[in-house]
């Protein structure tokens, strides 16, 4: 490589390793809405100079805003302006919401959508319950997928390569047997359901159903929860052919 190509290959890789130290700092907001710069700094593990850069830099396009009375970070306008087009997409989160609404109606509990984003879900949409005692669920939430009805759903209905890799996965806990995790795919696979007791948060039970688009590909995991001493397992049964008619609906819906 002559000299000046390998100059211009070590700016693309510096430029693009500056776009990943932005966006992890962006992210941090997903995870609390006020941030200082030491907190930053010491999340993404980068000098205050280096993200005192980005941030003046997030804050002149409008993705980041100073708070002048705690001198922390919040998320920016700009933000917003972008995810007024997400309304206007073919997402399954938008286009799915009246369906979600209706089955919220219908069961009275939380209903949730998941999709999976490499080997983690992630919580995209949500419609809570009218109860008094209820599930939140706040959207962007992440968890894994070795526990809960939508992780299993996600995994059981997934290319056999997916599931490989999250069996395979290096953070897989000990306390989690893999081996009846894998029966468990078996009988979701053909009852076409799952549910999940108090597995991931004490108190709280769910059931979710396979999302498939018009192609036959794994979209979502549609999810009814609620409180464990109310949505009991034979509550959950008794709902599932509801919410399996309700997920083959909305699969009805996707391109």
């Amino acid at each position: 490589m002559s000299q000046g190509g390998s100059a211009q290959a070590v700016e693309e890789k510096s430029t693009v390793r500056a776009v990943d130290r932005a966006l992890d700092v962006l992210l941090c907001f997903a995870e609390a809405p006020e941030w200082s710069l030491t907190e930053i700094a010491s999340r993404v593990s980068l000098h205050k100079s280096t993200v005192h850069r980005m941030l003046a830099s997030l804050e002149r396009k409008g993705f980041v805003r100073k708070n002048p009375a705690t001198e922390k970070y919040r998320i920016g306008y700009r933000i917003l302006e972008l995810s007024a087009y997400l309304a206007q997409s073919d997402e399954p989160a938008v286009i799915l919401l009246p369906e979600m609404e209706r089955l919220r109606d219908q069961l009275g509990e939380t209903v949730t959508l998941y999709v999976r984003d490499g080997l983690e879900r992630i919580r995209i949409q949500a419609v809570h319950s009218h109860q008094a005692i209820r599930r939140v669920a706040p959207l962007g939430a992440r968890m894994p997928l070795y526990v809960g009805a939508s992780s299993k759903v996600l995994v059981a209905f997934a290319e056999p390569d997916i599931r490989e890799l999250v069996l395979n996965d290096a953070s897989w806990p000990p306390s989690v047997d893999k081996a009846a995790f894998v029966r468990q795919l078996e009988e979701i696979r053909r009852d076409g359901f799952a549910t999940s007791v108090e597995e991931r948060e004490q108190g709280a039970a769910a059931v979710a159903a396979p999302v498939f688009d018009r192609s036959g590909r794994l979209a979502a995991a549609l999810s009814v929860s609620g409180p464990s001493n109310r949505f009991t397992l034979d509550v959950m049964r008794k709902h599932a052919p509801v919410i399996i008619e309700a997920a083959n609906r909305m699969g009805t819906m996707l391109r």
